[in-house]
């Protein structure tokens, strides 16, 4: 009888699943549920309370709804039973957080805390907490904490500590209520298995973990603020797993729920996009892979611990075993292409989509891909959501220089795909002047699939070629493979990837009079990073107080 892994990867708006044949590595099924409630971030669900700048909110009920959705669709969809699948895991969003009770219930499923906004899942680009993330870092580096060097110097406002401060501080009744706060893939794993860990990796990347160190000390939190200085011993727990064991099994109520088999392998959960590596067939120092969606993110491999400024972590066995796991990104990428979709067109060119019968964002690629670069005379700064490296700010802002009353929609839209990657460029040269190499890019992802103007344009930008896999689901694909070593199919996670990882069919090389005109622009995209990113002029920065000032907020 074959045997079957389910990998489910939870995004910032929808969870899919994968079903592979655990010998073949094939892709047998694939189903996906948008979340209900997607990303609140102007008013709490169900209700008018209004939400503050910044704030990005889900609810964890929508991951349990994906469970119950996605499972039995790719099941049902393969046309086998539920007892040949041997192993299921998950991958999530990072530090996406969710506050819970001792039996692991999330406080926002309490009537007392329903309209409490902090009470609820902080996603990742809930970005509200950086006060709290500039007071962490100017006590970090008076005191030389060395946790400092494993994520660039920077503690960013995305990760765990900065935000459970900012519930300490904005909803202490929230605090004092929360037994633990929970990264929402470890969470997710324990409704699964009615085991409580939590994985590794989360915690080295965005809770300043160290491996044989432990997190920050007591002495520090308390130097940040005395009432966090048990923060730690009250709140969390010890990473316990890594990607690939087996944490538990299904449990009866579980698998009832959810239409799995009690007793059914559950693999540890990974963040969502570290885990790539191996759906994608990573494994050699100065492999860097792109997972490409809302976000951008960007993972490379190296032999050596090496501080690179503004790095988002440089993590011992953080992406594969033996290496070390270099971690950067921007914090808008498909976001960028969204806004320019929403928001920069007309009526014309609605009409146009609409008598045509496509998005209106395809309308504006295809647009954009009919110019040459640098002909539309505009440069942007790819910060609409701030900037996760290589500054780690997320008070910067977005930016368009060069428009003028002839300046077309899919200028914009051009404007942006050239700034994304011009942030890629300026990640990939903080490495190399650091003596960390990128030899090698692989790309997944919805945009590395789909939009072959992009990628081509990424590959001019970068001057480097870059390979696109089969797969459109690197992350769940590599939970599957992780849940194949967990379910005992396989000894290791290089023997899982060896045999089920997906073969590469596409290879985007740069064009050398393409580079050479990006090579100018990326000159002038330099002058506005440094300008306005460090210090020249804190405009970006003075715009939001005084936003926040005339709103009262």
């Amino acid at each position: 009888m074959a045997k079957y892994t389910i990998g489910i990867d939870f995004g910032s708006l929808s969870g899919r699943a994968v079903l592979t044949d655990v010998t073949t590595g094939r892709e047998v099924a694939t189903a996906v549920l948008d979340y209900p409630h997607a990303v609140m971030d102007t008013k709490l669900k169900d209700s008018d309370i209004q939400l503050p700048p910044n704030f990005a909110l889900q609810d964890p009920a929508d991951y349990l709804l994906v469970l119950e959705t996605v499972i039995p669709a790719v099941i049902a969809d393969a046309g086998i039973t539920a007892d040949q699948v041997v192993g299921i895991a998950v991958d999530f969003t990072c530090c996406t957080l969710l506050p819970t009770d001792e039996q692991g219930t999330p406080l926002c499923f309490k009537d007392e805390f329903q309209n409490t906004p902090l009470a609820y899942t902080l996603l990742w680009k809930h970005h509200a907490a950086q006060k709290y993330a500039d007071r962490m870092n100017a006590v970090a580096k008076a005191r030389g904490e060395a946790f400092l060097d494993q994520v660039g110097g920077v503690i960013s406002s995305e990760w765990m500590f900065p935000k459970i401060y900012q519930v300490m501080e904005e909803a202490p009744e929230v605090y004092a209520a929360a037994r633990y706060f929970m990264e929402a893939g470890d969470w997710v794993t324990w409704m699964l298995s009615g085991v409580h860990t939590r994985g590794y990796q989360f915690a080295a990347y965005k809770s300043l973990y160290q491996k044989g160190i432990g997190y920050p000390s007591e002495a520090y939190f308390a130097a940040v603020d005395e009432k966090l200085r048990y923060v730690v011993r009250d709140k969390l727990t010890e990473p316990t797993t890594m990607l690939g064991e087996c944490v538990g099994h299904v449990t009866p109520e579980a698998a009832k729920r959810f239409g799995l088999s009690a007793g059914t392998a559950v693999g540890a959960p990974a963040p969502d996009a570290h885990v790539a590596a191996l759906a994608l067939g990573l494994k050699e120092c100065g492999d860097m892979f792109a997972v490409l969606g809302t976000s951008g993110c960007f993972f490379l491999l190296g032999k050596k611990k090496v501080t690179v400024p503004g790095t988002c972590g440089t993590v011992d066995d953080g992406i594969l075993p033996g290496f070390y796991g270099f971690e950067s990104g921007l914090c808008c990428f498909g976001d960028h292409f969204a806004f320019a979709a929403q928001k920069l067109t007309s009526p014309a060119y609605q009409k146009e989509a609409e008598e045509r019968g496509i998005p209106m964002i395809r309308l504006l690629i295809e647009k954009a891909a009919a110019k040459k670069p640098g002909e539309s005379g505009v440069l942007a700064l790819n910060w609409f959501n701030g900037n996760r490296s290589t500054l780690v700010n997320s008070d910067l802002s977005g930016l368009f220089v060069g428009m003028t009353l002839t300046t077309a929609p899919e200028d914009l839209m051009r404007a942006l795909v050239e700034a994304t990657a011009f942030g890629w460029r300026r990640i990939i040269e903080e490495y190399e002047s650091c003596g960390v190499p990128v030899k090698h890019i692989v790309a997944s992802g919805g945009i590395a699939r789909k939009d072959a103007f992009s990628m081509q344009l990424y590959a001019d930008v970068l001057g480097k070629s870059i390979a696109i896999t089969e797969t459109a689901q690197a992350p769940a694909f590599s939970c599957a493979i992780g849940a194949a070593v967990a379910a005992g199919c396989y000894p290791n996670l290089r023997a899982a990837s060896d045999a089920m990882a997906s073969p590469v069919d596409k290879i985007y090389t740069p064009v050398c009079e393409n580079t050479a005109v990006y090579n100018t622009l990326y000159e002038e995209y330099k002058l506005l990073h440094d300008y306005f990113g460090k210090g020249g002029n804190d405009v970006m920065m003075r715009l939001r107080a005084l936003r926040a000032k005339v709103k009262g907020e």
